[in-house]
């Protein structure tokens, strides 16, 4: 006799309809424990369940014990939470799913449990589960049916059959009230179409169901008026669906929801649920739709453990929150025409100007000896106000617009089927680089001459001794080292540039969301103190601006004072922008004077902002990109096909990258809205 047949002797010998709670369902783990075996191979499970059949058959008076196990696990067990809420969010919202799932982890699950969507954890705890009920065939289910659980004996205490029609019936209900209240719950009915409205699917699907339970109570489970109800419960759910779709149009023109989006989410899994349920209530072999049900459970329980997946799901809706506000805003950013590229080389130049001045004001501040955070804050203000005055001016900063062009490429990615997506995509990326080079080109072009110039006014009015030395002009020059952290730091900023249009697309999805410029446009206070007029141009100009002012604002927030917080906790930072860069380079290079032309330090720092400039590009660019391809679902295959087609065309045309020479032929773009003047007052 084999050891896998003494282990399962064993097993059967120890089977006690009369132990407590907890032992009895340790017997079943150890039991299903035991099925699976030390393999990965789910045939060998099934050779085993067929093993235990086998003994089972021999063994009357195991049978009868066995029997009587079974008719206590049912009494005591309630399976209608595990058929009809097992993998759904118990609030319907992220932090509740999160928490929950936490929990699942951290905290073991109890056997002595009545609830048996509980106890399914450590009955199936793996992957193999899902592939050996999956594997079981007819004739093996048929003798588990009619041998194990007496699901065909004309018993007279059926008790198999009305515990799973009760069941099946108790989680329909259970589930359709939970897609029923989310259809019918404020956020979701405010965001349905009118017309569906009127039709109410949400409100008459719990009758439709009391339809279907009465008709099956009636005449039975397949009987023609039970058929005709479940049929008409599937239009129902259809309906349900069609209607839930009405509000994903309201989100994308009146901005998006993570906490609705979820719920809906949660909505569509259940009407596949109820659905599945209903299959098992029609069904002709039981046995088989049961196995595979139960196989979908375990599918289901085991990714519902995963923190990967949820956070992976939520990160794809905030990829939609961030980047559909975004994708209008950055097709501002993006010039196609040679005219606009030498336009886009003077709102560059501009911007150089300006931030000339700022890095004087940072050098000042850095003269002052202030702590680190107040050092770190008023650098901030000033980076912010700066920003802001060039985007007032209709001027522009260098590496700022990648974060947020990027989704609007993606948009972009949205029908791969298109004959020329890719390559329409492909125009884009050279629009966007070359836009980059001329912005970079126009910044860095004019900040240096004109830090040069404030330089030698301060020296004349004799008032910049104390802001620079040749001690600290020697410092910034080693600061900016090509082959030092340069390409780190810059890396780092790349990505604060990135996370500032992450905080943008946020605000104005947040703004459009609560319609706030409505309120602005039509609240009687605003109103009686702005007048009509006024006020309906405060709430254009804001629902068109509020992601520039939030993008500008944060990032010269995050400039100024990420670097001292990081750095409080032993993690070295700085702030490497380009322009800023090569702002306080030309300032140290004044103070050194001419003989600096000698020294090693100035040509390695030289260096130092072109690696500076390509590293803030490529890391906001990237980042964004990445985020904005979640937001659009867009798979692997087509990604490939993406980078592909990219390296084709840098190595057939490289100067379109830089140059403003013509590309291939693309769509006119979408037309932009256009903005009232800066001041809306």
């Amino acid at each position: 006799m084999g050891t896998t047949q003494l282990d399962l002797i064993g097993l059967l010998r120890a089977l006690d309809p009369e132990a407590p709670l907890a032992e009895r369902h340790l017997w079943l783990v150890g039991l299903l424990g035991w099925i699976r075996g030390e393999t990965d191979n789910p045939d060998v499970a099934v050779a085993r369940v067929r093993m235990l059949i086998d003994a089972a058959e021999v063994r009357p008076d195991w049978l009868k014990l066995w029997h009587h196990w079974w008719e206590e696990f049912l009494s005591d067990m309630d399976a209608t939470p595990l058929l009809a809420h097992l993998g759904f969010a118990p609030q319907g919202s992220f932090s509740s799913e999160l928490g929950h799932r936490l929990r699942r982890k951290l905290l073991p699950v109890a056997p002595d449990t009545t609830d048996l969507s509980e106890l399914f954890s450590l009955l199936f705890p793996s992957e193999l589960d899902v592939k050996w009920l999956r594997a079981l065939d007819e004739r093996t289910l048929r003798r588990l049916r009619t041998t194990l659980f007496r699901a065909d004996e004309a018993s007279p205490r059926p008790l198999v059959g009305r515990y799973a029609l009760r069941t099946l019936l108790d989680a329909l209900a259970s589930a359709i009230s939970q897609i029923s209240a989310v259809g019918q719950s404020a956020d979701v009915r405010a965001r349905m179409s009118a017309k569906v409205k009127q039709k109410r699917p949400f409100l008459d699907l719990p009758i439709v169901f009391e339809t279907l339970r009465e008709a099956v109570m009636a005449h039975g489970r397949q009987s023609a008026p039970a058929l005709v109800a479940a049929g008409q419960l599937r239009e129902q759910l259809d309906a349900c669906r069609a209607a839930a779709a009405t509000v994903y149009t309201h989100l994308e023109e009146h901005g998006i929801s993570v906490h609705i989006e979820f719920q809906l989410r949660q909505m569509r899994q259940r009407i596949i649920r109820v659905k599945a349920l209903l299959l098992c209530l029609e069904t002709d072999s039981p046995a088989q739709a049961t196995a595979q049900l139960l196989s979908h459970l375990v599918k289901v329980n085991l990714d519902s453990r995963s923190l990967r997946a949820l956070l992976a799901t939520s990160t794809e809706l905030l990829a939609a929150k961030v980047t559909e506000r975004n994708a209008e805003t950055g097709e501002h950013y993006i010039t196609r025409s040679a005219g606009d590229y030498w336009r886009l080389l003077g709102a560059a130049a501009g911007g150089g100007g300006l931030l000339a001045f700022t890095t004087w004001i940072k050098l000042a501040i850095g003269a002052t000896g202030l702590s680190a955070f107040w050092g770190g804050w008023w650098s901030g203000i000033n980076y912010a106000v700066s920003f802001i005055l060039i985007m007032l001016l209709g001027w522009t900063v260098a590496t700022k617009q990648p974060a947020m062009t990027a989704p609007a490429m993606a948009a972009k990615l949205k029908d791969m089927s298109a004959p020329d997506a890719v390559e329409s995509f492909v125009d884009e990326v050279v629009y966007l680089l070359r836009s980059q080079t001329v912005a970079i080109l126009g910044n860095v072009g004019l900040v240096m001459p004109v830090v040069f110039a404030l330089s030698m006014a301060l020296a004349w009015l004799d008032w910049g001794d104390g802001v620079m030395d040749p001690y600290h002009a020697q410092y910034i020059l080693a600061q900016h080292h090509l082959l030092g952290p340069t390409v780190l730091y810059a890396a780092a900023t790349g990505g604060l540039l990135f996370l500032s249009s992450v905080i943008a697309g946020w605000a104005e999805n947040w703004f459009v969301f609560h319609r706030l410029d409505s309120v602005i446009a039509y609240h009687p206070r605003i109103t009686a103190r702005l007048g009509a007029e006024r006020a309906r141009r405060w709430g254009l100009y804001w629902r068109n601006h509020v992601s520039s002012w939030t993008a500008n604002i944060s990032l010269g927030l995050m400039l100024g004072l990420v670097p001292p917080i990081v750095s409080f906790f032993g993690i070295p930072m700085e702030v490497r922008h380009v322009t800023l860069v090569a702002g306080q380079i030309a300032a140290a290079m004044h103070e050194l004077g001419a003989g600096v032309l000698g020294q090693p330090a100035l040509w390695w720092a030289l260096g130092g902002i072109a690696i500076t400039g390509l590293t803030n590009l490529a890391a906001s660019f990237t980042l964004a990109f990445k985020l904005a391809l979640t937001a659009q679902n867009v798979p692997a295959v087509d990604r490939r096909r993406v980078y592909a087609a990219m390296g084709r065309r840098l190595l057939r045309q490289p100067h379109s990258f830089l140059l403003p020479v013509r590309v291939r032929h693309t769509a006119p773009p979408q037309p932009t809205v256009t903005e009232p003047p800066a001041d809306a007052g």
